[in-house]
């Protein structure tokens, strides 16, 4: 039994958050801003912004204290490192190309991407838990302004929010990529 070709359909635009509208007229049709405000793009910017919330807390409080910490630390940065670069590839891809939006998520990568990501973040901040609270709590009761734990802390708090977001974003992708939405 032979199987025919595999078609792809790229839904077509409609035009309304694409480009910058500048009085009567809309200029850079190309870029499509509209990806933004939708309910995908929003789950992407948060999962941006708070990936890079951790990544910068990680950076500013902990490098001092990563010694400490140990292998938490490190799988936390680079968990947070790996998935907010490729968020940041995806939104730019999307609102670059509308076409590359639907050829994108009506592919297994993103569903993929989404669940690892998932599955990272939870164990990451699992870990970064339990090494904080077992390393950086006793300097924190002795040293007065020791700023390291509660940065860790939210760091540890927010990846599970992360986990959270990719989590529903993996199940929103599996539901687009089934034809489902």
């Amino acid at each position: 039994m032979t199987r025919g070709p595999t078609i792809v359909r790229v839904a077509p635009g409609g035009g309304g958050g694409k480009g910058i509208k500048c009085c009567c007229c809309r200029c850079c049709e190309c870029i499509n801003f509209g990806y933004l405000t939708s309910q995908h793009g929003v789950i992407k910017l948060a999962q941006a912004m708070l990936g890079g919330l951790c990544q910068s807390l990680l950076v500013k409080y902990g490098l001092s204290e990563a010694s400490s910490m140990g292998s938490a630390f490190h799988g936390f940065l680079t968990t947070a490192s790996a998935c907010l670069l490729t968020t940041a590839l995806l939104i730019t891809c999307y609102v670059l190309s509308s076409n590359s939006q639907h050829l994108i998520r009506q592919s297994i990568f993103e569903t993929v991407f989404n669940a690892v990501a998932c599955f990272m973040y939870l164990s990451a901040s699992s870990y970064m838990g339990v090494a904080v609270n077992i390393y950086l709590y006793p300097r924190y009761a002795l040293v007065n302004m020791y700023a390291a734990y509660p940065a860790m802390t939210a760091v540890y708090y927010i990846g599970v929010i992360v986990g959270i977001l990719h989590g529903v974003d993996a199940y929103l992708s599996y539901k687009y990529h089934k034809g489902l939405r």
